[in-house]
């Protein structure tokens, strides 16, 4: 049926040997023209729909604008800006790379680790070629999936990637889609998977503008942070729905990369039959029955990651945020903004059996009952971390998680059965913060920028001090990885990751005491043992061994002596798995 429609023929430019096809949605264009890199005009033919379509002896590298109204603008479906958010899109083949990952396959989710990057901070260098002599390192360590932060093009040189414009072309500063394609295939020649975050709930405000000049991109129907939300229900939606669902399935089918992390999903509003992240996942998997989808979901709704057959939007995955806050308070004792919500062991250890906290119950920080029970879900689907670019970067100085609680942060989040994600640098003691750093072309936006952050953080009570200005060169700089290590935290995630492969089963058996902050819980023929006080803890174990602990402790005449802030997992003398302590 969406054969009939022009709109869901492939959009922009698409080489094909000597020729390139053109196709532009632009509902609201009078006759409208593809400008070649010399000059030369290509009349767009009407196809209906607001379609509009060209082919042309028009090779691959060429340079081109969409005329629109005597205006030329970049290609909304642009695949490569090589000048930028305001210079002209290239054509781009990317037929033209020479794959050599044909015997790859990816690693199940269930026996997944993941590991969050960013391109312009992960090297020296700060692109996709960079990058490609560490990921060795990653490989050996147990690392099975990279997530890269969103590498769409956007404003400037640096930034997080979250105000992508053109949504379908790797960034410029990175090395272009070319330097993505060689970026996944040495990934892949390592049997690293390769998620890519992308971000379809809104567009960097620096080229609203030259979108709205094609058609209704945006609707007043609905509103996010942002603004106007990006038009996926509206009038005249078909285009821009397009627009995002093929920018998906282009990163799968010509990147070869093996899934997508949808940025903040609650923030695309769409009240359509079909609902836009539902069709992506259709989609994509479409393409690739084993590609992941894997939803930022601030709504604590399993319906996300439900199968179609029950109602669901068809995602394989989603954050489970709650998760890390009830770790991270039960760590830190932090208690601002949304953390009000988290502070008690009871949190975690509800945690550990599915990681909405909130579930249908009070959240005094929303002043409302929030989520619903997610227990018909595997444990796989649910993504968890104690670092990620949110909790570490939306910080005001985007500090890391403070050395002591390091280890018994990593032991939880490795050792429960949902799957692990780690945070670049958190695997090695990384000093270097993470900060919030921005590179936008247009002085109005960037003051903004920074002046929002500044007013952001004013009312923090654990927070005095100017914040970096998001701007300043500096700030990304200082947030580049230094890679000077903590030879004992490397040990340590090494052997949690070897343990991972060993420990299987949801948790059970889940025993806590609020005032004497420890948790234990059974997984299959192991026992996980927390204590999240500042002080030692002696617990009755009986026959076990100790198969690792985060600090040094004493296991005798069946009784543990832990640590404060520190974890041991102990297995059944039946249990031989051979593997070393850290």
């Amino acid at each position: 049926m969406s054969e009939s429609y022009p709109f869901t023929a492939r959009l922009g430019a698409r080489p094909t040997g000597r020729e390139t096809e053109f196709r532009v949605w632009a509902p609201s264009a009078r006759d409208p023209a593809v400008i070649i890199g010399d000059g030369a005009r290509l009349e767009l033919r009407e196809e209906g729909y607001g379609v509009w379509s060209a082919r042309a002896e028009v090779p691959a590298e060429a340079d081109y604008w969409i005329e629109l109204n005597g205006r030329r603008y970049p290609d909304p479906c642009s695949r490569h800006q090589p000048a930028g958010i305001r210079g002209p899109s290239r054509v781009f083949d990317h037929s033209r790379h020479a794959w050599s990952d044909a015997g790859f396959t990816a690693t199940a989710l269930s026996e997944s680790v993941i590991y969050e990057l960013h391109i312009g901070t992960f090297s020296a260098a700060g692109t996709f070629d960079g990058a490609i002599p560490h990921l060795e390192e990653l490989a050996r360590l147990g690392v099975t999936t990279l997530e890269l932060m969103p590498v769409a093009e956007g404003p400037g040189e640096r930034g997080w990637g979250y105000d992508g414009v053109y949504i379908s072309a790797a960034h410029h500063a990175y090395g272009g889609p070319a330097g993505l394609q060689r970026f996944v295939d040495a990934a892949h020649a390592l049997d690293l998977a390769v998620i890519l975050d992308v971000v379809y709930n809104h567009v960097g405000a620096s080229g609203a503008e030259a979108l709205v000049a094609f058609g209704p991109y945006f609707t007043g129907a609905h509103h996010t942070f942002w603004g106007d939300a990006i038009n996926y229900d509206d009038e005249l939606c078909d285009g821009v729905r397009e627009w995002a669902i093929q920018s998906a399935e282009s990163w799968i089918r010509d990147f070869h990369v093996d899934g997508l992390r949808l940025d903040a999903i609650h923030a695309i509003h769409d009240e359509s039959a079909n609902p836009l992240v539902g069709s992506i996942a259709d989609r994509v998997h479409a393409l690739n029955a084993r590609s992941l989808v894997i939803a930022e979901a601030g709504l604590n709704d399993p319906r996300v990651i439900r199968p179609g057959s029950l109602g669901g939007l068809r995602c394989d995955a989603q954050w489970a945020d709650d998760f890390h806050h009830s770790l991270r308070v039960l760590l830190t004792g932090e208690r601002d903004g949304y953390y009000a919500d988290f502070g008690r062991v009871a949190d975690l250890a509800k945690a550990f059996g599915r990681p909405f906290v909130h579930d249908g119950n009070w959240s005094a920080f929303r002043e409302r009952r929030f989520g619903a029970p997610a227990r018909d879900r595997p444990p796989a689907q649910f993504v968890v971390f104690s670092q990620n670019h949110d909790q570490v970067g939306n910080r005001a100085r985007g500090d890391r998680l403070p050395a002591p609680v390091r280890g018994l942060a990593a032991f939880c989040v490795l050792l429960a059965p949902f799957t692990p994600m780690l945070f670049m640098g958190e695997e090695y003691g990384e000093a270097a913060p993470f900060q919030f750093f921005t590179d936008h072309i247009d002085p109005a936006i960037a003051e903004a920028t920074r002046s929002g952050r500044r007013r952001e953080f004013a009312a923090f009570a654990g927070f005095a001090g100017e914040v970096p200005d998001p701007q300043d060169p500096a700030t990304f700089a200082a947030s580049k990885l230094t890679r000077r290590r903590d030879g004992e935290l490397c040990a340590l995630y090494a052997a949690l990751i070897a343990c991972r492969r060993e420990v299987s089963g949801e948790a059970e058996g889940v025993v806590f005491d609020e005032d004497g902050r420890w948790l234990r819980l059974s997984r299959g023929n192991h026992e996980m043992v927390c204590n999240f006080a500042p002080t030692p803890h002696s617990f009755t174990v009986g026959d076990v061994r100790l198969h690792l602990a985060t600090a040094a402790c004493t296991l005798s005449d069946g009784r543990l002596e832990l640590p404060g802030v520190a974890g041991a997992l102990l297995a059944r003398r039946s249990v031989d798995s051979g593997i070393a302590q850290a």
